[in-house]
């Protein structure tokens, strides 16, 4: 075992999240601000390429809120206070061979945006504050885009 608990072996050209020996914790934070949301490009898999919420992994003795507002900081540059959970899933990805190669708890959170200038930050290749008719022409990870609909009305 890795000391990022991953497999042996198997994380050469993926992230260290790759092929885990437990789910790991991680949170997103649902920021709105002036009618937009502040989504991210995913530089890394899984869901390379894809705009999302921002988060990331929830360290050992990190609180959700804590988690939250120091990712946003990392992937955007922003000021964030996190706030009370508003979804709660779970990303399970297999390789052809059906060994689990990503396995997170994803707990979103709404957020108030505090302050700062974005700056995408090296796990993202892109941060903006999107609006409901901007998302139309982007490619939007389908769980993000059902939570802005559904809770945010976007």
């Amino acid at each position: 075992m890795n000391a990022d608990g991953s497999a042996p072996g198997l994380t050469n050209h993926l992230p260290a999240a790759a092929y885990p020996i437990h789910p790991r914790v991680a949170v997103g934070a649902v920021v709105i601000h002036d009618r937009r949301v502040l989504l991210v490009k995913r530089r890394q898999p899984p869901a390379k390429d894809t705009w999302a919420i921002p988060g990331g992994s929830v360290l050992l003795g990190e609180t959700l809120q804590a988690a939250a507002q120091r990712e946003i900081m990392e992937e955007t540059g922003l000021k964030i206070r996190a706030g009370e959970p508003v979804l709660t899933f779970e990303l399970i990805e297999r390789d052809p061979d059906g060994r689990v190669r990503f396995h997170y708890v994803i707990v979103d959170l709404i957020a108030q945006y505090l302050g700062g200038d974005i700056t995408a930050g090296d796990d993202v290749s892109d941060a903006r504050f999107v609006s409901a008719a901007e998302m139309a022409h982007i490619h939007v990870n389908p769980r993000t885009r059902r939570l802005l609909e559904s809770h945010f009305g976007f």
